[in-house]
């Protein structure tokens, strides 16, 4: 079997499996955080389609604090973590009654 760049082999050290095991569990977490980003998006989303302040608030406050605890144990970059903040801040701006 080729054992080329993008071979799967598991590590024959110790330490190595462990690394392995602690790298999927915190892709696993990582992966967690931008999910629960995207569904709380689209909450949001949804809470601006219904014109409710109240829960466009609430959607918002959990939706931005969401991405920066993401951010910050770096399941997110920042850039992204920004562009997302403010796309949910022209939602929530265009939710507002004249």
């Amino acid at each position: 079997m080729a054992g080329g760049p993008g071979a799967l082999r598991m590590a024959n050290i110790k330490q190595q499996k462990k690394r392995v095991g602690i790298a999927m569990r915190q892709r696993q977490e990582n992966l967690r955080y931008r999910s629960t980003v995207k569904t709380l998006a689209k909450r949001l989303e949804a809470a601006v389609a219904d014109r409710d302040e109240q829960m466009v608030a609430a959607e918002h406050r959990e939706l931005v604090r969401t991405i920066d605890r993401a951010t910050a144990r770096g399941a997110m970059h920042k850039n992204t973590a920004a562009r997302k903040k403010s796309q949910a801040a022209r939602a929530v701006s265009a939710a507002k009654p004249e």
